[in-house]
């Protein structure tokens, strides 16, 4: 693969600019206000994304309404769903290299990791084929009211009108965890993308609306900033579900103003992860290359679920130490995000990267000890918002780097000297996410599982299948996204009571 200029790559791209997709129509914001897409490697302006008011918010959730309560969709029979659902999965797969390559454009993720792991289209088209082969197997239940005089059931029925509110950092992904169950269980949808990286949800559903043939106001998008159009679509009487990924601040910020209009809501919110390894570890390299590359590689450690608390057992503290420096020396390689040598892209916006530098002056007047890293990166890469890769050792859990939800290229590592004490520091947190424990003993590996108080746990390895259902306790938040779970959060259960005698 050819290493590619931000400007080539734009220019070959579709990628409609400045416009909101409303009752299957492009049109400008009211306003005809427009905010910037800068990409975040360069610090150059790519397109301009429609800045949404309140006004196009209602325009928008009214589409939405409509097409829920007098359109077809939701009326469809589970084989004309199902049918569209997979129509959705074949358009969006005819465009999978431009989808990852216009989220690499978006924000700023390494290509090698929008085209090879978690982040890449072929989840997006996954979920689409996942959820559509749920349509015709959701069913209620009949109920042993009072036989031969009651015939007592329940059905599922779609919530109505979804807002999907999605972060930066994992669009692909993210627009398929809210689309695909949102619209196999029969409900509208308005899409809300961050401001930092709209352009892929633009993209996505442009071709859902045009290669697959669904009704106009089924789904809708408006962009714009998370005070403006964001608030004004929780706040909207006409939304009877709010699903949203981003920053728990945020979520509190949500269920606040849902509560008005007492909204359904489901929130996927931020962590602060523990990746546990004792001495008897199957792999310490692979241990290492787990507690370092999720964090410092890829997306910079820009992910709720990148294990950025490393929880090391005493015994091998120092031989991890020394294996961690070494890899982040040869494996991690911030630059240009088109080159497929690239493995660690910058941070989203250059206010976060004053965030990310802040967090790391802090880990070092509480004297947590800097081993590498540190700094912002210039050269040939100054333009751009890139943080040298940073490892601190020594560091005490009660530390606001071992606390805070950074959000950054910043691992702190953490001693523990057996299995309560790894326990009772992984919960010394007020997040509950996902994590890792790295032993070779299963008694060991599944007192962390059940001991460590969070949404997903890893055991000698770590993935997200979208496929299953993912979510946090405590502050990262309420709801399963993903696998059957996620069904939950789109339907609502009616109970029927049928007196038989009067039939």
């Amino acid at each position: 693969m050819p290493v590619f200029s931000i400007e080539a790559v734009r220019q070959e791209l579709l990628v409609r600019p400045g416009k909101l997709l409303i009752d299957g129509h492009w049109r400008d914001a009211s306003s005809r206000a427009t905010l910037d897409a800068i990409h975040p490697a360069t610090g150059e302006v790519t397109t301009t994304i429609a800045a949404g008011t309140d006004a196009d918010v209602d325009a928008a959730v009214c589409a939405a309404r409509r097409a829920f309560d007098e359109g077809p969709w939701p009326r469809l029979d589970a084989r004309e769903r199902r049918q569209a659902c997979l129509r959705i999965a074949r358009a969006l797969d005819g465009h999978r290299e431009e989808l990852n390559r216009l989220q690499t454009l978006d924000n700023g993720m390494p290509i090698v990791f929008s085209s090879i792991y978690q982040v890449s289209t072929d989840i997006l088209v996954d979920l689409f084929e996942y959820y559509a082969g749920w349509i015709d197997k959701i069913a209620g239940e009949t109920l042993p009211a009072y036989p031969g005089k009651v015939f007592d059931f329940t059905l599922r029925e779609p919530v109505g009108v979804v807002g999907a509110i999605i972060p930066w950092n994992a669009p692909l992904i993210l627009c398929g965890l809210k689309l695909a169950p949102s619209l196999a269980m029969g409900n509208t949808v308005v899409l809300k993308p961050s401001e930092l990286a709209s352009l892929t949800a633009l993209r996505v559903c442009e071709i859902i609306q045009n290669e697959a043939d669904l009704p106009p106001g089924v789904v809708n998008v408006v962009t714009g900033t998370g005070s403006g159009a964001g608030r004004a679509l929780v706040a909207h009487p006409g939304v009877d579900k709010i699903t949203f990924t981003g920053g728990t601040a945020t979520g509190k910020e949500i269920m606040k103003l849902a509560a008005d209009t007492l909204k359904r809501v489901s929130l996927e919110l931020g962590g602060k992860s523990a990746n546990v390894v004792f001495a008897d570890s199957p792999s310490l390299d692979l241990a290492v290359a787990h507690a370092v590359g999720g964090v410092v590689m890829g997306l910079s450690g820009q992910g709720c679920a990148c294990v950025t608390r490393a929880l090391v057992e005493d015994a091998i503290y120092d031989e991890f130490m020394e294996k961690t420096l070494a890899f982040v020396q040869t494996m991690v390689r911030p630059g240009n995000p088109f080159d497929p040598s690239t493995t660690s892209g910058p941070i989203i916006s250059s206010r976060h990267l004053e965030r990310v530098l802040g967090y790391i002056e802090t880990g070092k007047k509480e004297g947590a000890r800097l081993l590498c890293g540190g700094h912002r990166l210039d050269d040939e890469l100054s333009r751009g918002n890139f943080v040298a890769p940073t490892v601190f050792g020594d560091v005490a859990n009660e530390m606001t780097i071992a606390q805070d939800e950074i959000f950054g290229p910043v691992l702190s590592v953490l001693r523990f000297r057996d299995t309560d004490e790894a326990i009772r520091i992984a919960n010394e947190s007020r997040y509950g996410l996902a994590g890792q424990v790295w032993t070779r003993d299963l008694g060991k590996a599944l007192a962390l599982v059940r001991g460590v108080r969070t949404g997903t746990m890893g055991v000698n390895g770590y993935g997200v299948i979208p496929t299953a259902p993912f979510g946090g306790y405590k502050q990262s938040g309420f709801g399963r996204e993903g696998g059957r779970q996620s069904l939950e959060l789109f339907t609502e259960v009616k109970n029927v009571w049928v007196d038989l005698s009067a039939c």
